[in-house]
């Protein structure tokens, strides 16, 4: 099985990519997957009759329990932590900016936007929802949650420009 997981894992992390809004999901899922098949391995005895089958099929059931995890988890006080974090680590490794310190920047200027604003923020990236799923929650066109989104991303660009 870890053979075939070596084969396919280029092909299962495009899967996984597609199926979730960002790449470091992407990389969880396939990690996750890993660990699975590692424990069948383990605790099964008999052998799988399509090993390729019984891959692909445990890894659409992450995919579904990794949607379910985003819809379940509630929107709390400590929303921001998870889309500070990701926003806030650098595309570039050569970045000198301190990352606890980006990060504390990030927070303060997310933590300035409008409460609508900041919410579809975090929902997108967070909870990895659409714009319509966004926009039923908050009860606004899915016009206007394209807009929140793009201005606290232009928010955030410019507070950190600033800095760097």
């Amino acid at each position: 099985m870890a053979r075939l997981f070596e084969q396919q894992h280029d092909t299962l992390y495009r899967y996984f990519l597609k199926r979730t809004a960002h790449a470091w999901d992407a990389q969880d899922l396939v990690q996750e997957l890993y660990l699975r098949l590692l424990r069948t391995d383990r605790d099964q005895g008999a052998v799988i009759q399509n090993p390729e089958a019984y891959l692909f099929t445990v890894a659409a059931n992450l995919v579904k329990e990794h949607a379910t995890r985003r819809q379940r988890s509630p929107l709390g006080s400590d929303d921001l932590e998870e889309v500070i974090e990701r926003l806030a680590t650098p595309c570039d490794a050569a970045a000198g900016v301190d990352r606890s310190l980006r990060r504390e920047r990030l927070a303060d200027t997310i933590g300035r936007l409008p409460a609508k604003c900041r919410a579809a923020l975090v929902m997108h990236y967070r909870d990895e929802l659409g714009y319509r799923d966004i926009a039923e929650r908050l009860d606004i066109s899915t016009h206007m949650v394209k807009k929140y989104i793009v201005k606290a991303l232009a928010v955030c660009r410019l507070g950190m420009a600033r800095y760097e």
